[in-house]
């Protein structure tokens, strides 16, 4: 099980290493408006999932939201603290 900051340590090595098969890297090459469109689609997933498929489902859709919005921080060049302020 990882953590939100393990997570965000992790994709941040993968953009710095740039490997080729990263689907992160790939995001990230795509731009803030590609990473944009997963965020809301993601977004959209956790509303339909909490409201028609359960607990379970929800967090599933919960932890894909929060991948995309670590994407969109890395691709912003924000650190977690630079959001922890703002909590």
């Amino acid at each position: 099980m990882k953590s939100f900051e393990a997570l965000f340590s992790e994709l941040k090595d993968k953009a710095v290493r740039k490997d080729p098969r990263s689907g992160t890297v790939r995001q990230l090459e795509e731009g803030i408006h590609a990473i944009g469109k997963k965020v809301i689609e993601e977004a959209c997933e956790v509303w339909m999932a909490a409201e028609h498929e359960g607990r379970d489902r929800t967090a599933e859709e919960v932890s894909q939201l929060l991948y995309h919005i670590q994407v969109m921080m890395i691709a912003c060049d924000l650190d977690l603290e630079d959001v922890y302020r703002h909590l």
